[in-house]
């Protein structure tokens, strides 16, 4: 999966020059919380996020008058706050990488780049969507934790088990447990009972840490 098939294309932006009230306005608007910025040729110049915009207004508590906040809002630049020469990706940076760069550098949006131009926003909240699917939490089903020891081979033989049994895997991901010698993984299965599902994985020999079935709630 790359960054091309989760990401929002044609991102709003905001200019370099509008003020910090107009750019909140527009992410008010728009229901967004970053905006990436652009110079008046179009190229990208920065991003701005709503928390940036909100540091460089003035706090509920100023002693400035109601007619005087306005004023100062006009007269403090998208440019003064933002965040310049922004990390970016690709449309064809693997998510995860993505991802990685997000957690990292402790950010929550990448503007994408093709061919020197700009071509859509990634951010955190798409990254977290993508989780959502990637473990199945969308799914009903038997959601298992397994510990097992971390071998070839054995990811085969819990998958060849539910197969055999006419389980359907709708999610499947694996995360280093404490012990380097094993590993955590997390299936969603559905079409197998529970109780059948933890006596196959017993029979491998596989540590069952969790087991239960998962509906959706709305």
């Amino acid at each position: 999966m790359f960054v091309k098939d989760r990401m929002t294309v044609n991102p709003i932006t905001v200019t370099e020059d509008a003020s910090i009230d107009a750019a909140l306005q527009i992410m008010r608007e728009k229901r967004v919380r970053r905006l990436p910025v652009t110079d008046k040729h179009g190229r990208l110049v920065g991003i701005v996020s709503e928390k940036d915009l909100l540091y460089a207004s003035p706090s509920p508590a100023t002693s400035l008058s109601v007619y005087e906040i306005p004023y100062l809002l006009s007269k403090i630049k998208v440019h003064d706050v933002m965040t310049k020469e922004p990390i970016t990706v690709t449309t064809d940076t693997p998510l995860e990488e993505a991802a990685r760069i997000l957690a990292d550098n402790k950010i929550g949006g990448l503007p994408v780049m093709e061919d020197g131009k700009l071509v859509g926003i990634i951010t955190e909240t798409d990254i977290f969507k993508t989780f959502l699917e990637l473990l199945g939490a969308r799914d009903e089903g038997v959601r298992l934790t397994l510990i097992v020891p971390a071998v070839k081979g054995v990811l085969a033989r819990i998958t060849g088990k539910i197969a055999e049994m006419g389980g359907n895997i709708m999610a499947l991901g694996s995360i280093a447990a404490s012990d380097p010698a094993y590993a955590r993984l997390l299936l969603k299965v559905a079409d197998v009972p529970q109780e059948q599902l933890v006596a196959a994985m017993e029979e491998l020999q596989m540590e069952v840490a969790d087991a239960r079935y998962c509906t959706i709630n709305t």
